[in-house]
């Protein structure tokens, strides 16, 4: 249990951690006040064994009830405060902090581990610990320190009541020790069932269209209902195991709480406790048992908040690229690749390519599907490491750069467009956030989008749905050209941006990315003739290796793949529908 505390209190960072160490101690010192109601009490009770109440008695009861009131409310309010804005700051800091670490993680990380997971330890996980843990954590201490608090006082009182108390507090500790083993067992099963689910809630919904348009409503449905299925089940399961061992818990603290009370009132009959003392040890034994209680009732969630603390900090704990080099501004941007290599569970992907792209050049890459041409141009852009040899830019390992400067020499346009649930205008300025109105309209406009995004009910200020959904395709991929421009690196990424545009916002596109790379390096993943044949070379990769390489007249006076891959182009494009 006290390992559980000092781990969440070490991944709270030092503000945090001190803002609840500081709300521990209030609790503690709130429980002290909250004791004075037993002196308050004992002074009315002395009077009546006494036999005569005067006016003072009934005043100095008053005060220190008062005082006992007052003083816990107001600490109260102070540390539950404390424990409040800790428990928010820590889950906001921690979520910046994945998504800053996330920033440099290998793009490999995102193909082995699912969105839902991701999505999961972000939302389910740091919610746990946002609200969960905060009041699991204060609770389980509050108790455990009043109740410690309150067994050192009895020994100053009757040395026979706190030893009682000791041996039922040991016997707590001890059912509780069972207890964080039972939880433990099940607390990353349910945290995996957790993560099942919002994977499945989220592959059902962004998937709609394919569940409709093919008929899978139903398989889907079924998939999504036994993840909810599961996560009930595992839910259940927790309950049942860990109830019987809360009511031991719960047993103990009544028995504890009882044998105090018994064993004062046995000593008071046998002449060895005073009156008052034991009414004083019956009134505290009520105070254990509340104390007690809270504790035990609140523990069961500890091991679920170790388990949310693993989770979150195996995303932080996954090593990142490399991003100690220097801040670099290259003099060319020549981009070469020597001998470089590439796996992907245990299966070679990249084997051995030698390329050399001058600055504004165009190269096009092209090849069958699955032959490696998007994890080449990864790899160029350093999303993933290289396994062997070097890539460099402007003569220098991309990994001399820190991965900021290195960025910065690049734009990307994506055949997959992502826009983000903001106004038109954030989404073009994107990565150039200061950027003022007059840049974002003139990008606009270079990028041929200024006019249907002046038809949106809002302008640039529209809000567009996430991921672009109220855009069709071609004005999605020209609002990503504009930021692109916005950007104006000298290095152009492009992959086949008009593959899956509508003929009508065709030539538009072309445009727009004949004004985005104009001047600059060009590198293209390209599938259409209208966009290879036109490049400085065209690299043909198959199997991981670059088979063919030339321009579009040498390649053709070549017997090879490049060759079939026109000559099959130009046959599909003579295809009519008679």
């Amino acid at each position: 249990m006290l390992n559980i505390i000092r781990r969440f209190f070490a991944f709270c960072g030092e503000e945090n951690r001190h803002k609840f160490r500081l709300s521990i101690g209030l609790a503690v010192l709130q429980a002290m006040f909250e004791a004075l109601k037993i002196p308050a009490i004992a002074c009315m009770i002395r009077a009546l064994l006494r036999g005569t109440v005067q006016t003072k008695d009934v005043l100095l009861s008053l005060g220190i009830m008062l005082l006992s009131i007052l003083g816990a409310g107001l600490i109260k309010s102070k540390s539950v405060m404390l424990q409040t804005e800790a428990g928010y700051d820590t889950c906001a800091k921690k979520r910046i902090e994945i998504a800053e670490h996330m920033r440099y993680l290998p793009m490999g990380y995102f193909n082995e581990n699912s969105l839902g997971q991701i999505t999961s330890v972000t939302t389910n996980v740091m919610e746990n610990l946002e609200n969960v843990a905060t009041r699991v954590i204060m609770m389980v201490c509050e108790g455990l320190l009043t109740t410690a608090l309150i067994i050192v006082m009895l020994f100053f009182f009757d040395g026979r009541i706190a030893l009682a108390l000791l041996i039922g507090f040991a016997l707590f500790l001890l059912a509780n020790t069972r207890l964080q083993s039972a939880a433990g067992k099940l607390a990353g099963t349910k945290l995996k069932a957790d993560e099942k689910l919002v994977e499945k809630v989220l592959e059902y919904l962004q998937g709609m269209a394919e569940v409709k348009a093919y008929h899978l409503t139903g398989r889907k449905s079924r998939e999504l209902n036994d993840a909810i299925a599961a996560n009930s089940e595992i839910n259940t399961d927790m309950e049942f195991a860990l109830i019987p061992l809360m009511s031991l818990q719960s047993l103990i603290a009544k028995l504890t709480g009882t044998a105090m009370a018994a064993l004062s009132c046995a000593f008071y009959c046998a002449g060895t406790m005073d009156a008052l003392t034991a009414v004083v040890m019956v009134i505290s034994a009520f105070i254990v048992y509340a104390s007690l209680e809270s504790a035990g009732n609140y523990s069961a969630l500890l091991r679920v908040v170790d388990v949310s603390v693993d989770r979150a900090q195996e995303i932080l704990d996954t090593p990142q690229m490399d991003i100690s080099g220097a801040a670099i501004t290259p003099d060319t941007r020549d981009i070469a690749a020597e001998s470089i290599a590439f796996s992907y569970d245990k299966r070679k992907i990249i084997d051995g390519v030698d390329l050399s792209i001058p600055e504004k050049t165009t190269t096009a890459i092209v090849g069958p599907s699955g032959g490696g041409k998007t994890t080449l141009v990864n790899l160029l852009a350093r999303f993933w490491d290289v396994d062997g040899g070097s890539v460099t830019l402007g003569g220098q390992n991309v990994r001399d750069y820190d991965m900021d400067s290195l960025m910065e020499n690049f734009s990307f346009v994506f055949q997959s467009v992502y826009l983000f649930h903001d106004t038109v205008a954030n989404n073009i300025r994107f990565g150039r956030p200061e950027a003022p109105m007059e840049a974002v309209i003139a990008a606009a406009k270079k990028a041929c989008c200024h006019d249907f995004i002046m038809a949106l009910p809002e302008g640039y200020d529209t809000v567009i749905g996430e991921g672009g959904a109220s855009l069709s395709g071609g004005e999605k991929q020209r609002i990503s050209i504009a930021r692109a421009m916005m950007k104006d690196a000298p290095v152009i990424f492009l992959d086949e941006a008009t593959a899956n545009v509508d003929p009508e916002n065709e030539n538009e596109l072309i445009q727009a990315i004949e004004a985005l790379t104009r001047e600059k390096t060009v590198i293209m993943i390209a599938h259409r003739l209208k966009t290879v044949e036109h490049a400085d070379q065209i690299l043909v990769v198959d199997r991981g290796r670059i088979v063919q390489r030339g321009t579009h007249g040498e390649l053709m006076a070549q017997d090879g793949l490049y060759r079939n891959f026109v000559s099959e182009r130009r046959e599909a494009a003579s295809w009519k529908i008679k």
